[in-house]
């Protein structure tokens, strides 16, 4: 059970109820960042079906395909602080920083400890 969240914010646009590929642990720690964060995370995108994926330019190995990713919505340089903080504090530590969004995923099959910007 989430509390910061409802399930149907990690869908695919294309797929409703595919929120259930989301991983469970990754969903876990995301709910305790926002709780910690104390600001609102809009979710742009959580779990994409490879079809959704393939529209929006997603890479062909993209951790939100097996349900360890979503990207919060971010405004301001404040927002982004708060944001990343609690998600490193709760123990993220792979970040993708755009202009109007942060990416994260735990994807155990990638290299830890790595910020990137879009």
């Amino acid at each position: 059970m989430l509390k910061h969240f409802r399930y149907e914010e990690f869908d695919s646009p294309d797929e409703k109820g595919s929120f259930i590929n989301m991983d469970s642990d990754f969903l876990s720690m995301l709910d305790n960042a926002r709780g910690a964060a104390r600001i609102p995370f809009k979710i742009n995108s959580g779990y994409r079906t490879a079809q959704h994926n393939k529209k929006v330019g997603g890479k062909s190995k993209s951790s939100h395909l097996v349900g360890k990713a979503v990207d919060i919505a971010c405004n301001s340089s404040r927002e982004r602080f708060k944001i990343l903080s609690a998600l490193q504090d709760e123990g993220f530590n792979r970040f993708g920083i755009a202009d109007t969004f942060i990416h994260v995923d735990n994807d155990e099959n990638k290299s830890p400890f790595v910020i990137w910007t879009y």
